[in-house]
């Protein structure tokens, strides 16, 4: 692949994840590298099983809101899940791509 080329991934076919790759440039690879590597992000992953882009959605805006219901979604999520944390040295050590 070459700068500008976009590949496509469907991760969990059940729920419809779909991702569209795009490739901001390239360089030679380093021997001493583990790739793929994550390099930078914007937002956390989901929860597994939350539903596909729509339930992850709601999640959101569930727990941006006081309530019952935000609680609950608290709960199963995490008590300190974040949707808008991004952690590249968290994402480095898990090995996350």
């Amino acid at each position: 692949m070459k700068t500008g080329d976009l590949a496509g991934y469907e991760y969990d076919f059940g729920d419809g994840w779909e991702h569209e790759l795009a490739v901001e440039a390239s360089a030679a690879a380093d021997a001493d590298t583990l790739y793929p590597a994550c390099i930078g992000g914007q937002g956390a992953c989901p929860p597994e099983d939350s539903g596909g882009p729509g339930g992850f959605a709601d999640l959101k805006e569930v727990i941006a809101a006081p309530g019952p219901e935000r609680e609950e979604m608290r709960a199963w999520a995490g008590e300190d899940y974040d949707p808008t944390r991004f952690d590249l040295a968290a994402n480095a050590a898990a090995g996350s791509v």
